[in-house]
């Protein structure tokens, strides 16, 4: 059985968990700004068909 031993200082640990929570809060914001790209896609596909648009890139043309 193979054994390994990982040294780390107190600030290497309080360095990892603020890595750890940054990285968190990134994957939140970036879900966020993926969900408000489909909320606004949704938007602009209702608009096209309720202004009677054959597509959206029409509606963006125009």
């Amino acid at each position: 059985m193979n054994t390994r031993v990982k040294v780390e200082t107190k600030d290497e640990i309080s360095r990892i968990k603020a890595l750890q929570k940054e990285i968190e809060q990134l994957k939140k914001l970036l879900l966020k700004k993926d969900l408000d790209a489909m909320v606004l896609d949704s938007y602009l596909e209702v608009a096209a068909e309720k202004l009677g648009y054959k597509n959206v890139q029409k509606l963006k043309k125009n």
